[in-house]
């Protein structure tokens, strides 16, 4: 099995990534990450959108599995096998930003309790790193700004939605004023930067 990052939006594909899906009869994903690739796909090839995650390490030897951005950040790389990674949503916010990547602790908050991600969070900023938090629907950014760390000056919050997409948007907010999503697609930087 192969797990190819497909990046985190349109045209953010290796030339790895583009050989192994164009080589490939089998192939799963996303509706997104399958939409994200679609031209370099075999007309030959079996595509088949994934509805149950639960039983992808059942697959044939044979399959690719598409992730969106790189299988490594919160994506399907746990599944086993070669792995072919993608640019990330971090790398494009970082690059955005112009923060150095060694500056960075990455908070994942999709599927877990979001209390536990804003304490993972704060113990970032502690320790002087800037957080990059993958976050999901009704995660509420103000839970970010309740008791920072003391004092909360010189932080800042961005909001990264729909990167690498035509509608790319980041918008820079403080602990006072924190931005908040209009796009199911997005992700937090929140530190001094």
């Amino acid at each position: 099995m192969k797990i190819v990052g497909v990046g985190c939006g349109p045209g953010m594909l290796s030339d790895a990534a583009r050989k192994a899906i164009g080589g490939a009869t089998e192939i799963y994903g996303s509706m997104r990450a399958i939409e994200l690739v679609r031209e370099e796909i075999s007309l030959s090839a079996n595509v088949t959108v994934i509805t149950d995650y639960h039983g992808l390490r059942e697959l044939p030897g044979e399959a690719v599995v598409l992730s969106t951005g790189d299988p490594m950040l919160a994506g399907l790389g746990y599944l086993g096998g070669e792995v072919i990674p993608g640019i990330s949503s971090l790398q494009v916010a970082c690059s955005r930003l112009r923060i150095s990547l060694v500056r960075v602790a990455v908070v994942d908050a999709h599927g877990t309790d979001h209390d536990k991600a804003v304490l993972q969070v704060r113990e970032e900023l502690r320790r002087g790193k800037v957080v990059f938090l993958l976050s999901m629907p009704g995660f509420d950014p103000a839970m970010l700004t309740e008791g920072l760390c003391e004092p909360a000056g010189g932080y800042r919050i961005a909001l990264c939605e729909e990167l690498g997409y035509p509608g790319e948007r980041i918008v820079i907010g403080t602990p006072d004023e924190p931005p908040g999503p209009s796009s199911l697609l997005h992700s937090y930087v929140i530190g001094k930067f």
